[in-house]
């Protein structure tokens, strides 16, 4: 895992840095007191729902098929407000349900950002230390919120030490910490709005992910011409990472895609 994220995650050495020692730790500790809950946030293609999937492709036999890992999207799973209390049921029961089936599961809660506020607080007695829930041994599971929600203020942040001349890389959690929190915990829109998870500091790792500069997306782009069996042409790279937008206005330092409309472009330009 270690491995794969240095080679293929794209300039996101925080994450690297949170992940493994937070993954490492807890897989090392055969006794853990309570689950691994970690929370990703950044803006769009900046890499959260990539190192999610690397990271249980690493840890499950069949990655994202495997019958121990499971995702839930509030479009797909939670869609209508009305039937909040329905949902809360459903949840609790899956999650119960498969953690009796396996212990060493994982669960990927995606666009936290669009969750009804409430709902994710059904699943709070299996993120705490208690010892059992509802006759489960539930300790060894893994869950990870994955959210736009902070990304704005992790840009934000990024670009005024860029303007003080910090280099990204020299970007602390301490830094971006505060203006997460505020941004992700005290929005109403925001599925953690109020939530007990949060009152009651269950989450044990926030992971911000950075904007990427141009030459992040350039190897972006390396990457999917290599996964596409592509000949990697620079002129065919320049004009790829040249086509994105990038904020702000003037400077067009990052880019407000990330890397995420990489693979559709590469057409345009082959």
């Amino acid at each position: 895992l270690e491995c794969d994220l240095a080679l293929n995650l794209v300039g996101q050495p925080l994450v690297r840095q949170q992940v493994m020692k937070g993954v490492k730790e807890f897989l090392e500790n055969r006794n853990p007191v309570k689950p691994l809950v970690m929370s990703f946030h950044g803006s769009t293609g900046t890499g959260k729902t990539f190192v999610s999937s690397m990271l249980v492709r690493h840890l499950f036999q069949g990655g994202l098929q495997s019958p121990y890992v499971h995702q839930f999207s509030p479009i797909v799973h939670f869609p209508h407000a009305e039937r909040i209390e329905q949902y809360k049921e459903n949840l609790k029961h899956w999650i119960q349900g498969n953690l009796t089936n396996c212990g060493r599961s994982a669960f990927l809660f995606e666009e936290m950002d669009k969750m009804h506020p409430g709902l994710i607080d059904v699943i709070i007695p299996f993120l705490g230390p208690s010892w059992v829930v509802y006759g489960t041994n539930y300790r060894k599971a893994i869950f990870i919120f994955i959210s736009n929600a902070g990304g704005e203020q992790i840009n934000e942040m990024t670009l005024d030490l860029w303007r003080a001349r910090k280099d990204r890389e020299e970007i602390s959690l301490q830094d971006l910490e505060p203006a997460i929190s505020k941004a992700v915990f005290e929005n109403p829109q925001s599925g953690f709005w109020k939530s007990g998870i949060i009152n009651n500091h269950l989450i044990d790792i926030v992971v911000p992910f950075l904007p990427l500069k141009r030459h992040h997306v350039k190897q972006c782009v390396i990457s999917e011409l290599v996964q596409q069996g592509l000949e990697v042409r620079p002129g065919v790279v320049q004009e790829v990472a040249d086509s994105i937008p990038y904020f702000p206005e003037d400077d067009k330092i990052f880019s407000s895609t990330g890397c995420k409309t990489v693979a559709s472009r590469i057409s345009f330009f082959f």
